[in-house]
């Protein structure tokens, strides 16, 4: 497929670059390093994204490039859909993207079923900046320094600093091979990990005493109600890493974040130790993701929701 890929960028002049909604630094360091590529390739390259870019992610080489505004699909000969396993994933503009004549979909979620038909999908990859490494290495192209920027962090951010089961030697390799061409770990680090504005700390505050534990202490879990995000002036992209923080309480095997949305829905965001599978768990309310780290959306009053959720848990246990 990497071969078919090659071809259809070759042969194709405008590209429109996306991803799923809620965006992490794997999405968007995957969008910016292929806009960089194809821009060095002398190819017309647009980023669209339904949402804004986080703030501890504008650090990112040209972000302030990306639009929040879909440009006239006509423009474009094909499109990249990044690490999203179904083309809904990127929001509301997706029947209009749906309408560009070539869909290229580079992924790695195990939920992903193979809807595209132009597609490199490795669910083994630990992000889907790893398989944009594999693209850049097939077409025999050296990272720059923004590209190594931008693939660096889509690696550290989507395996958790390098702690997840996610990482393998692959993954090393890729990521000192970005440092070698110019990727800084350290500025990068401090970047992602210690630029948090005051609201998300005044959050997390709030919503530490919502913390949960059941099942015999093997299931932890935190609450964010819009409540919780108006009072302290935060928003969704603040509960980034609030998914992991009952993981890391001894005992402890599935974490859960149940950030509730406007419409008064929740999304639910599933992380576990070990061999634990909460993709599975996902799966079962409509959802996906990989083994480790997976999330749904689900309907109903919390308490409701909960009982549900911990009956699947329950009944993947069994």
């Amino acid at each position: 497929m990497l071969n078919r890929i090659s071809e259809l960028i070759d042969q194709r002049r405008s590209f429109l670059i996306t991803a799923h909604e809620r965006l992490d630094g794997d999405a968007l360091g995957s969008e910016l390093a292929l806009y960089h590529m194809l821009r060095q390739m002398g190819k017309e390259a647009t980023i669209y994204n339904q949402d804004p870019t986080p703030e501890n992610y504008r650090f990112f080489p040209e972000s302030d490039r990306i639009t929040s505004e879909l440009p006239p699909v006509e423009s474009f000969d094909a499109a990249f859909i990044l690490d999203c396993s179904e083309l809904e994933r990127v929001g509301r503009e997706a029947a209009k993207i749906a309408a560009i004549p070539c869909l290229i979909n580079i992924d790695h979620h195990f939920s992903n079923g193979g809807f595209f038909k132009t597609r490199l999908i490795d669910p083994r990859a630990s992000s889907t900046g790893e398989l944009v490494c594999r693209l850049l290495a097939h077409l025999g192209i050296a990272p720059s320094r923004e590209i190594a920027t931008c693939l660096y962090t889509a690696i550290l951010t989507d395996t958790g600093g390098f702690r997840y089961g996610n990482t393998g030697r692959g993954t090393l390799l890729a990521a000192a091979d970005l440092v070698a061409h110019g990727a800084d770990p350290q500025w990068i680090s401090e970047n992602v990990y210690e630029t948090n504005a005051p609201a998300r700390i005044h959050l997390l505050t709030a919503v530490l005493p919502t913390l949960t534990i059941d099942e015999g202490g093997r299931v932890g879990s935190l609450t964010v109600t819009q409540k919780a995000l108006a009072a302290v002036r935060a928003l969704p992209e603040h509960t980034e890493g609030f998914a992991d923080m009952p993981r890391t309480i001894r005992g402890v095997d599935i974490s859960i974040l149940y950030a509730e949305l406007p419409d008064g829905g929740f999304k639910l965001s599933l992380r576990s130790k070990g061999n634990v599978d909460v993709e599975r768990i996902a799966r079962v309310f409509g959802g996906g993701g990989h083994i480790n780290a997976a999330g749904c959306r689900m309907e109903g009053k919390i308490d409701d929701i909960r009982r549900r959720l911990l009956e699947a848990i329950r009944a993947s246990w069994e």
